[in-house]
This record gives C-alpha cells, sequence and structure tokens, in this order.
C-alpha cells in the first residue's frame, strides 16, 4: 500500500511524497484510516516507527481550512515538542495552517505572538502549556483532536496532574489519540478515562541482535568504568555515537573527562537552557560533534538518524529504557552496534533487560586492557564472556589511574 491509498488528501500525499517517503510504515498503516474515522485510539510503538506522521498526517487531513487552536499535542519533553511541530510544519506547510509552539525554559514573547495569530495547531509540553491557560492566553474550548504523545515518559516524570487538568478543559466531544511505547498500569487508567471505545493498535520492534544492531555488554569494576569507556572508544570507528548516563550530574562530570581527554562532546539534560539544549542537538545532528553525551531526555521521540553506536555507561533503571535507547542506532535497516558498560552489582538490572528481550546479551572482554579483576572472576560461570580484540590502542599504562575528585 501506498499513502494515496489511505484517505489522504492530494495536497498531503503529494508533501509525503515531495520529501521522500514512498510506503507507509505498519503504524502508520494501521493508525490513520482509524483516526481518519474519528476514533479514538490507543497507539503502543516504540521510538523509530514513524508514529509522529501516524498522528500528524491524518490530523492535517481533519483540519482542513483555517479554524483557531483545534488540534493540540502534549510531549513530555521540550525536544520532542520541537520535533512534534516540526513534522506538523513540514507535512502541512502548503495547507495555510497556523501553528504554536509552547515550552518552559523559553521567555514568553514568541509563543505569546503565536498564541496571537490564533493557531490551528498547538504542541506543548503540560507545564508552560498550564502556564498560558492560567494567564488567559488561550483556551482549549475549541479542541477537535488532543494528542497524548510518549504517555508513560509523561507519567514517569510526574506530570499526571498537569495532563489530568488539561483533558479536562477540552470538548468531551473531542477525538482522543494516546500513543505510548509502554502500556503500564498508570496508563491504562488514564486511557479507561479519557477514551472513548478507542481502537487499540500495537507495533512490536525485532531487537534482537542477528538484525541490524550488535548488542554486547562489558563487564567492568565500578572504579574501571571511565578507563574501559575511553579504551572503548579508541577501538571503533563511529560515525555519530550517544553515550547515556542515568543522572545529569555524572552526564556533566564524565563529559568533562572525555574533553580532558581529547574528545569533543555534545551533552544533553534537562537542567541545561533550552538554548544549550538545542545547539547541543543541532551540533550532533549535523555532524559537527560527534558525540553526544545525554540523560533519557534523547533516548525517545527524537529524530536523530545515522546515529552508527549507542554506549550504555549505567545501566538504564528500567528496563524498557534499554530499548528506547539502543533504538537510536540501527534504525531504517541501517547498521549499529550497542554497547553496555556494567559492574557486578548492575547484575539484577541486566538481567531484567534480558527477560525484556527473551534472550542473553553477549559480554565481551576489551582485549588489552588492564582489568583490576576479570570479567570472568567477576560473573557467575553461566555467563561466558568473549574477548573482543583491541585495535586502537596500546599498553602504555594509565588505566585505572586517574585521580578523580
Amino acid at each position: 500500500m501506498n499513502f494515496a491509498t489511505l484517505g489522504l488528501s492530494d495536497k498531503i500525499v503529494q508533501t509525503v511524497a515531495d520529501r521522500g517517503y514512498e510506503e507507509p510504515t505498519p503504524i502508520q498503516l494501521d493508525a490513520i484510516p482509524i483516526i481518519l474515522e474519528g476514533r479514538d485510539l490507543v497507539g503502543s510503538a516504540q521510538t523509530g516507527t514513524g508514529k509522529t506522521a501516524a498522528f500528524a498526517l491524518p490530523a492535517l487531513h481533519r483540519l482542513g481550512k483555517h479554524g483557531a487552536c483545534r488540534v493540540l499535542a502534549l510531549a513530555p519533553t521540550r525536544e520532542l515538542a520541537i520535533q512534534i511541530e516540526e513534522n506538523f510544519r513540514n507535512y502541512g506547510h502548503n495547507l495555510g495552517l497556523n501553528m504554536a509552539l509552547l515550552y518552559g525554559g523559553v521567555k514568553y514573547g514568541k509563543q505569546l505572538e503565536q498564541l496571537g495569530a490564533g493557531p490551528d495547531i498547538v504542541v506543548a509540553t503540560p507545564g508552560r502549556l498550564i502556564d498560558h491557560i492560567g494567564q488567559g492566553n488561550l483556551n482549549l474550548k475549541n479542541i477537535e483532536i488532543l494528542i497524548l504523545d510518549e504517555v508513560d515518559r509523561m507519567l514517569d516524570m510526574g506530570f499526571i496532574e498537569d495532563v489530568t487538568k488539561i483533558i479536562q478543559k477540552t470538548p468531551r466531544t473531542r477525538q482522543t489519540l494516546l500513543f505510548s511505547a509502554t502500556i503500564p498500569d498508570s496508563v491504562r487508567r488514564l486511557a479507561d478515562w479519557a477514551l472513548k471505545d478507542p481502537a487499540v493498535i500495537k507495533i512490536d520492534i525485532n531487537i534482537s541482535a542477528a538484525e541490524t544492531v550488535r548488542h554486547a555488554l562489558f563487564p567492568v569494576p565500578a572504579i574501571q568504568k571511565f578507563d574501559l569507556l575511553v579504551a572503548l572508544l579508541k577501538t571503533i570507528n563511529f560515525d555519530s555515537l550517544i553515550i547515556f548516563f542515568q543522572t545529569r550530574r555524572g552526564t556533566d562530570r564524565i563529559s568533562r573527562w572525555l574533553e580532558e581527554h581529547g574528545r569533543e562532546v555534545s551533552v544533553l539534560h534537562s537542567d541545561m537552557r533550552q538554548s544549550e539544549r538545542t545547539k547541543a542537538l543541532q551540533d550532533f545532528k549535523t555532524g559537527k560533534v560527534k558525540i553526544l553525551s545525554a540523560t533519557d531526555v534523547a533516548s525517545r521521540g527524537l529524530d536523530i538518524s545515522n546515529v552508527t553506536h549507542v554506549i550504555n555507561y549505567d545501566v538504564p533503571q528500567h528496563s524498557e529504557d534499554y530499548v528506547h535507547r539502543i533504538g537510536r542506532t540501527g534504525r531504517a535497516k541501517t547498521e549499529g552496534e550497542a554497547f553496555t558498560l556494567f559492574a557486578p552489582d548492575d547484575l539484577p538490572r541486566v538481567d531484567a533487560i534480558e527477560k525484556l528481550l527473551g534472550n542473553p546479551l553477549p559480554r565481551e572482554e576489551l582485549e588489552g586492557f588492564p582489568y583490576r579483576e576479570t570479567p570472568s572472576e567477576m560473573l557467575p560461570s553461566s555467563n561466558p564472556v568473549s574477548r573482543k580484540r583491541n585495535r586502537g590502542f596500546g599498553n602504555s599504562g594509565g588505566f585505572g589511574a586517574r585521580r578523580r575528585k
């Protein structure tokens, strides 16, 4: 099937074709006809499935002519909100529609200007939207389509109260589209309350190492983790690489150490000013900087193409986050590699990831690295460790000798 057979307008189909897309992805194939019918929808799909176009294209079709504030899309992070608005703008550029992008961390001037123009589509993060509503800058009485994207992440970030308030301010006659990578009980309860007899679609992604991503776990004593990261970076040939961390402080600290070792690094986490976050992401996307150090703010939803490698410096706290992180590479049938560094204390989290994936991940030992305790000694005998050949550094010493302040 192609986009023309899904019932979209000729203008939208032409715009999609102009952007080089020929066939709809599975989530688009299933979701677009349902949304065009006007039904509520619960869509479960991982990052990289074409989810944004799955709701943006039919929403644009249903809007038709100009009419203020009829579509509202909520996203958990600024970066995802920016990306959603960009998709709406690109796909609807020849439809004559106005848009407003609302998120925190920036001044109100441009946002007030966009709201004053009577936007057809509003894309927002919950907190800033609540602020604008409270100040009387917009109301939601004309909303026809409400889109809740990355809902599991939104609830994890503590936005349930804001999201509930926003939903209550929209008409009951609205169409509600809920998208979430996972459907835990909290998301299910929200869907039961907010949606009317929704269609439910689930798109599974095969993340097996036998497909486009090669997975590997690198056991290492906790005190040598940074030294192993430095050594590992010398052995791999990457075009663009994301290193994921659990905390903002850890992201900053390890990034400084990498820069001291001659690596140019962009940093992305929620404690940064929006201008800094935008620049870091842009520098990485354009290839100006090849390494992005980030918290999980970069793991979901963001359209970052051509990432060849992902390194989990910290094992993710939730096993589902592993799926999102490694989903940044191996996209669009390209090959990628995903490496995870872990200490013995991380084994319970590693076990949870392997349980989620349904298969064990290979353990590897970096040949030539001076481990204080060998990986085979650290792990249970049932977890064999293979050696990864060291092609990029010599035994010049210095590993494990760095003094941390």
